[in-house]
């Protein structure tokens, strides 16, 4: 599913308009963005949570030349399942069977 997707789904569900819909995706998205850019955690019951994992520096190869490079440290986004999500994508039962 694309982000144009989902805004044109959320619009059909809360019955708004196409541009409302934008708006209240985007919102939800510069707020996951903006918390985990502060380091904050996100956790939505039932679905999951986001948090930043530290990755260490290290040393790599470049894939064409094969000269050592070095990969600075770096925070990377993460996303970690909750179990009902996980239930529900495996089992094929719960909240998204009915909406289908």
């Amino acid at each position: 599913m694309t982000k144009a997707e989902l805004i044109e789904e959320v619009s059909h569900v809360v019955e708004m308009t196409r541009k409302e819909s934008e708006v209240i995706v985007e919102a939800i998205f510069d707020s996951v963005v903006r918390a985990l850019r502060n380091g904050d955690k996100i956790e939505v019951r039932g679905f999951g949570s986001f948090r930043t994992r530290q990755r260490q520096s290290r040393v790599g190869r470049n894939p064409k030349t094969g000269t050592r490079v070095e990969v600075p440290a770096k925070r990377i986004p993460y996303f970690k399942p909750s179990k009902e999500l996980k239930d529900v994508v495996n089992l094929g039962t719960g909240p998204a069977d009915t909406a289908a």
